[in-house]
């Protein structure tokens, strides 16, 4: 008879044993993380929250409460949630046709298209608000709707910045779909549309919840692009933030609004991640090497998504052709005119040319592009591979979550927060160099973590226990099956943590001084003062922002790593 016992096997008892130097390397490179996280992130937030509700120590709920009851507040409630609501609605029904064309059909300009929505992303949110305000503006090229300064031009630039992200969360992940379900339902007697609707639109639901999430995010958060487009009039909880702290010097109420817009944001994240994972458990999505489809070219249903694909890229491509047009646009006629003030006409206010505050935003967002890839380095190593263990799996998805956190507050909340938090002891960087480049790194660092953890988890473990066998410790197991693996994306993570750091706004308008003002603040500070001189030295310091920060992406996505799913 054998006897069965509860108690683990010594081969198990050898294997945990094994595993004890792997998991004290990983919580290793946690280190500088949790203390990055925690210093400049955990600690400014929690700190502007108690702003809002302590006073002298104790919890003072008065103000909190006698904001919240303000018809002001919540009409500011209402327009930052319908603005993100009405562009997240837009650009998910856009992304399903967009997707389908350019991510499983194959036909000419295909791969342009597909770089053209991906430039906006890419672009400072000051840019895009300019060439928006260029082309609802009288006389532009869409000045015939009068849709300058409504609600409907602040959600479609919302919708141009956000609509490439949302294609590629959707296309990546449908390419990795079994196509076998809708086959069969067209087998059955279905006609392609409805097959389409019922089984390959629900296929979709995690896609779909994910990329809508995001979009809200950047939505309810977008500071620069509202400023610009909407002013008082379509102001949002994050253009309040910034009017009470730099216009009324209320910080107590800024605390009180930014508790606000991160309870909505989370809130927002937790039902899409909710629905995310009810979807996608009823889902086998193809891993391999035979992951992804093979393009085949477009059949006849294709003429609709074909016909949204190329009147979505031709609206895309509208106004940044008339922000370059404005920029060559002179009392004299067309002319470089504007350029040539770059590098001699100071900017108002500053003893600085916008060409001297490009040399800044380099030095600041190479600073920053560091830290943030050294932290996210560090994230994604340690947050790779797949634990044996149930509660390890679950420890490393509340870190996993946790590291993403800057996503999820807005960059306004992250400044505001430094700038209470970081300007006493025992921490005091007022005056310091490296309150912007700190600030730069939070906000890119989830940039950074999503571009490596695809890559360093499609490692198959059996990669790294060869290593082990031949008698490599963990740190050279790193170095030899890690790092190599690691080295292409880790590219692309730096190109768009450099393009981020380089147009971030909404951080470091609270940390900027006179001498350490980058770019997006001088264009906003040129385009803000009266006189057509200022208004083209700043089209022209745009155009030369976002061609910088484009081109440093469009070169990281020729070398882009082929990962089925990877969708930065």
């Amino acid at each position: 008879m054998r006897v069965t016992s509860n108690q683990p096997s010594v081969r198990q008892q050898a294997g945990a044993i094994q595993q004890l130097p792997k998991i004290g390397a990983k919580l290793a490179l946690l280190v500088p993380p949790v203390i990055f996280i925690t210093f400049f992130l955990i600690w400014p937030v929690a700190t502007l929250i108690g702003r809002g509700l302590f006073s002298d120590g104790h919890i003072d709920l008065a103000p909190a409460l006698d904001l919240i009851s303000r018809p002001r507040t919540w009409r500011l409630v209402r327009r930052t949630v319908g603005q993100a609501g009405a562009a997240t609605i837009i650009a998910t029904g856009l992304a399903v046709p967009l997707a389908k064309s350019l991510y499983l059909r194959r036909w000419p300009g295909r791969g342009l298209i597909k770089t053209l929505l991906t430039v906006p992303f890419v672009l400072p949110a000051v840019v895009v608000g300019l060439a928006f305000r260029l082309v609802f503006a009288q006389g532009g090229p869409l000045g015939w709707l009068h849709l300058d300064g409504s609600f409907a031009a602040v959600v479609a630039a919302l919708v141009f910045f956000n609509l490439g992200l949302m294609v590629r969360v959707v296309g990546s992940f449908w390419v990795r779909l079994d196509p076998r379900p809708q086959q069969a339902a067209r087998l059955l007697g279905a006609s392609p549309t409805r097959a389409f609707w019922s089984i390959t639109v629900r296929q979709l639901a995690p896609a779909l919840a994910a990329g809508a999430a995001l979009v809200f995010l950047f939505s309810a958060t977008a500071f620069a692009t509202v400023l610009i487009l909407g002013g008082a009039a379509y102001g949002t909880l994050e253009t309040e933030i910034y009017l009470q702290t730099t216009g009324l010097l209320d910080l107590r109420a800024a605390a009180v609004l930014s508790v606000m817009q991160l309870l909505i944001v989370l809130g927002a994240l937790w039902l899409a991640g909710a629905a995310r994972r009810r979807h996608e458990r009823a889902l086998h999505l193809k891993t391999g090497a035979g992951a992804v489809r093979r393009l085949a070219p477009p059949k006849r249903e294709d003429r609709l998504a074909m016909t949204v694909t190329l009147a979505a890229a031709g609206l895309t491509a509208l106004p940044l052709a008339g922000l370059v047009a404005g920029s060559l646009r002179t009392a004299g006629g067309l002319s470089l005119g504007n350029y040539s003030r770059l590098a001699t006409q100071p900017v108002p206010g500053l003893a600085i040319t916008p060409v001297q505050a490009l040399g800044r935003s380099l030095v600041v967002g190479l600073l920053a592009m560091t830290i943030a890839v050294g932290v996210g380095a560090c994230t994604a190593a340690a947050l790779s591979g797949q634990p044996r263990h149930r509660w390890l799996r679950r420890v490393r998805n509340i870190l996993d979550s946790a590291f993403l956190l800057p996503a999820g507050i807005s960059a306004v909340t992250v400044g505001l927060g430094l700038f209470i938090t970081l300007s006493r002891p025992p921490l005091d960087l007022r005056g310091s160099f490296w309150l912007i480049p700190l600030a730069q790194a939070v906000v890119a660092l989830p940039l950074v973590t999503r571009a490596l953890l695809p890559a360093l988890r499609a490692i198959g473990p059996g990669q790294r226990e060869a290593a082990a066998v031949l008698g490599a410790g963990p740190w050279q197991v790193f170095k030899a099956v890690d790092l190599p693996i690691m080295a292409r994306p880790l590219a692309l993570a730096a190109a768009y943590a450099l393009a981020a750091s380089l147009g971030e706004f909404g951080a470091t308008t609270f940390l900027a001084r006179p001498e350490s003002t980058t770019l997006p603040v001088a264009i906003y500070q040129m385009m803000s003062r009266p006189g057509a001189d200022n208004l083209g030295t700043a089209l022209a310091a745009a155009v030369m922002l976002g061609t910088i920060t484009s081109a440093l992406v469009a070169v990281a996505e020729a070398r882009r790593p082929h990962l089925a799913g990877a969708a930065l």
